[in-house]
């Protein structure tokens, strides 16, 4: 399917009229849009931060199928936004083709590695922060038996997996229940079907259930508060979507790459390469406010807080699962 460049024009959506001399920034969503609580919504606003804190303009694009990623990005190299970012793995592809061809412009992708000098390739230590609320999964839970449910059953959300396996192990957890939504991008918004999921993993015992599935997510979060259970978010602080019943959540600054990359590009300090951000970068951490203060005792919070610390002394070495594609916990 090819759309038109008078339907690509209506997609687009013009954040403030205002407008910089040096800079013409966008941002392409993934699949779920920008408002999905999740990983686009991070992305959002961290672009919404640039805006508010610049008054420079950026231009943003929602794809609703695979097909509309080339030329999307495509047209905004082509009217010479720059920086133009990514959120997700599978701009990758479409971004090795139209970054040869415009060298000029600067472009971020987040969550993907493309090889090339005005690409910045923005990549997390998901197994890390994934690790700290896995610990405090198996100190909160009442049966020692805990979920995961991912997204799209893909490598990288499998990252996501293994290292809360292993915090909430490590944590005095026995048994975690592992589930995928599906193997194809409408695993990233179904959340029927991740209530659905939920449900049957509390049937199995399961009393807290962390979901690192955008949208599906949100399905999970109310299942279990539902049945007066709790979950963990993920990518977004999600502790507000049902307070009292959310222990944490993971946060993946994906907010952060968004605003460094519009903020070098104007200072001029834009730089192509690999960013790899985990704990000790603060690119992942476990969310504290007053939705979860009270579910989070002090005992507790210390415990995350030393394995926090021993991981970014490289005293715990937190198995990462791209590595070898396996899970050793």
């Amino acid at each position: 399917m090819k759309i038109s460049a008078a339907l690509f024009f209506g997609a687009l959506s013009i954040a403030t009229p205002a407008a910089s001399a040096d800079i013409n920034p966008a941002i392409l969503f993934d699949f779920g849009g920008k408002f999905d609580k999740s990983y686009n919504e991070a992305a959002y606003n961290g672009a919404e931060s640039f805006k508010t804190e610049t008054g420079i303009a950026y231009v943003e694009f929602e794809i609703s199928n695979a097909s509309q990623r080339e030329q999307a990005l495509r047209r905004f190299a082509e009217d010479g936004r720059n920086p133009i970012v990514m959120a997700g793995f599978a701009w990758a592809d479409p971004l090795s083709k139209v970054a040869a061809e415009f060298p000029e412009l600067q472009f971020t992708i987040i969550d993907s590695v493309v090889d090339a000098p005005n690409v910045r390739s923005v990549v997390f230590k998901e197994n890390e922060g994934s690790y700290v609320v896995g610990t405090l999964a198996g100190l909160a839970s009442q049966s020692k038996t805990v979920g995961f449910i991912g997204g799209m059953d893909i490598p990288l959300i499998r990252k996501f997996g293994c290292g809360f396996v292993g915090g909430a192990k490590a944590a005095g957890a026995t048994k975690v229940i592992y589930n995928m939504t599906g193997d194809t991008p409408a695993a990233w918004n179904d959340p029927v079907k991740g209530g659905e999921i939920a449900k049957a993993q509390m049937g199995q015992d399961a009393d807290v259930i962390y979901a690192a599935a955008s949208g599906t997510g949100i399905g999970v979060l109310q299942a279990v508060a539902d049945a007066g259970k709790l979950g963990i978010g993920v990518d977004s602080n999600q502790n507000g979507l049902q307070p009292g019943n959310i222990l944490t959540s993971m946060v993946k600054r994906v907010d952060l790459a968004v605003f460094n990359s519009f903020m070098d590009a104007k200072e001029g300090k834009f730089t192509g390469g690999v960013n790899e951000l985990g704990l000790k970068e603060g690119g992942v951490d476990y969310a504290m406010d007053d939705n979860n203060k009270d579910l989070v005792t002090a005992e507790m919070k210390a415990a995350a807080e030393k394995v926090k610390n021993d991981i970014i002394a490289g005293t715990i070495q937190v198995h990462d699962y791209l590595s070898d594609n396996s899970c050793p916990y």
